[in-house]
């Protein structure tokens, strides 16, 4: 089943912006591995927090991009930049969508298939 793994990073005392700059260069590296999308947000109220997510088909092409060879060196060379443990989690995707993905609905007419409607 597809998933989202999600990755909270927390940077060290002053250095959230080169953890930022360093998670910015290592979030693509993961569609090499399979990963349909990926994402980096910092959290405007603790600038220190980050949220790393990466959408993969499968779970075993989230081993293969975290034990392999590029997050690996990423681990040992931003040790400095943020704080351990990292912890991430896997979660099944139930529904996802995006703003394209939606039919334009003219003004004061409710989707179809909106609560109420009959499909």
């Amino acid at each position: 089943m597809a998933g989202l793994v999600t990755i909270p990073w927390y940077a060290t005392v002053f250095r959230g912006d080169k953890l930022e700059e360093a998670l910015k260069e290592i979030a693509p590296v993961a569609v090499r591995y399979g990963a349909s999308a990926y994402f980096v947000h910092r959290n405007r109220d603790d600038r220190y927090k980050f949220t790393h997510g990466i959408q993969f088909a499968d779970h075993s092409d989230w081993e293969r991009f975290w034990g392999g060879p590029e997050m690996t060196r990423f681990r040992v060379a931003a040790q400095s930049l943020y704080q351990v443990p990292v912890l991430y989690t896997w979660n099944d995707i139930s529904i996802e969508g995006r703003l394209d993905d939606v039919a334009p609905v003219q003004s004061g007419q409710a989707p179809a298939g909106a609560f109420g409607d009959t499909v």
